[in-house]
């Protein structure tokens, strides 16, 4: 008998399908165009201004990476019921880091859509993260999501938040997992992923982030198991100037 699915796995089909229904028969603005040798066909282009019609892979990418759209805001709402079920099965392929996603969804201002259609995003963005930190068969690795999360709403805050009441082992677990990706770029002082949008300040979301590593998150990690190299480095980001580099812990990054 197939184990029922969890609590958190519920909610992101629920959000899921919600996007489908209030994105329903949404289109690219009847003038919106793009070059025909860096985006693709004439063919290609009125299927954003088709309604309902499922996109194929390489065209979804192209629709979503691109940068020129004249209305961005209607063109991913177009594409966005099948731009997040692609997101949450792991095949969105940037190319570079899926924060890239994020910038796309911070140039269509979604936050400034009327209410029922942000508080859609809102909730699938809240979803597909809590079902990564909690599903042991989450698609996307848990620092990829948050980063992601992070470009698309210019805040760390409420994924913050969020990972803080999710107090589980596994939840724990990808807490010791983000931390060991993010520690070489934070103790140089770079925020461990790409931000593309202009209205964001990266300086701004590093230190909250190290903040909030440096707090909450120096307890967890011990509590979930991770190595004392890794918290030891935790606790570097604590230190500055020459104390953090004469600290008998120092990696000997540069």
């Amino acid at each position: 008998m197939p184990l029922a699915p969890s609590p958190a796995r519920r909610r992101l089909s629920a959000a899921l399908e919600n996007l489908s229904v209030t994105f329903r028969g949404m289109t690219a603005h009847p003038d919106e165009h793009n070059c025909e040798c860096h985006w693709g066909s004439p063919e290609e282009l009125s299927l954003l201004k088709t309604p309902d019609v499922e996109l194929e892979p390489d065209l979804l990418r192209r629709t979503w990476q691109a940068i020129d759209w004249t209305d961005h805001a209607a063109v991913l709402r177009r594409v966005l019921p099948q731009f997040a079920t692609v997101l949450v099965a792991g095949r969105a392929e940037p190319l570079f880091g899926l924060e890239e996603a994020g910038f796309s969804f911070a140039r269509g201002r979604w936050q400034q859509w009327p209410e029922e259609q942000a508080a859609s995003v809102r909730e699938f963005l809240h979803a597909w993260w809590v079902q990564t930190l909690t599903d042991p068969d989450a698609a996307v690795p848990a620092h990829q999501v948050f980063a992601m999360c992070a470009e698309a709403s210019g805040t760390l805050g409420p994924w913050l938040a969020d990972w803080e009441e999710q107090t589980g082992y596994l939840s724990g677990r990808r807490l010791v997992e983000a931390a060991s990706e993010w520690e070489c770029e934070l103790l140089g002082e770079r925020l461990p992923w790409g931000v593309g949008w202009y209205e964001h300040d990266a300086e701004e979301l590093r230190a909250e982030l190290v903040a909030w590593l440096l707090g909450h998150a120096a307890v967890r990690l011990r509590e979930s198991g991770a190595s004392a190299d890794l918290r030891h480095r935790v606790r570097l980001l604590g230190l500055t100037g020459e104390d953090r580099w004469a600290d008998p812990h120092w990696p000997g990054y540069r």
